[in-house]
């Protein structure tokens, strides 16, 4: 069961809206090989405001993905496509419904 997880916030620089979907789009890969993250949504909000929520069912995940290969990559190109620093929020799940959680 997820019991924890992060939702970061995203602003696009003007004319990179659709790269940074793009780049969110292809991150999809590499969540499937993490293995304690059971739940990875890239989202838009409007035109420039995008989102990632993520869900865990331990800290150790969680931790795990915030020092991983997605929070890098995002970081190195945060620069080159957003307005401003990721806002990223650890959240506690109250409720959920995810693939495989039977309980």
């Amino acid at each position: 069961m997820v019991k924890l997880g992060l939702y970061v916030r995203l602003e696009a620089k003007a004319g990179k809206e659709e790269e940074l979907q793009h780049f969110l789009e292809s991150a999809l890969p590499l969540t499937k090989a993490e293995k304690g993250m059971p739940a990875w949504f890239a989202l838009r909000f409007s035109s420039s405001s995008f989102g990632i929520f993520d869900a865990f069912p331990s800290e150790s995940g969680r931790k795990a993905h915030l020092e991983g290969p997605i929070a890098a990559a995002l970081m190195a190109k945060a620069d080159d496509l957003l307005s401003a620093p990721p806002v990223i929020e650890k959240v506690d799940v109250l409720a959920s419904k995810v693939p495989g959680d039977n309980s």
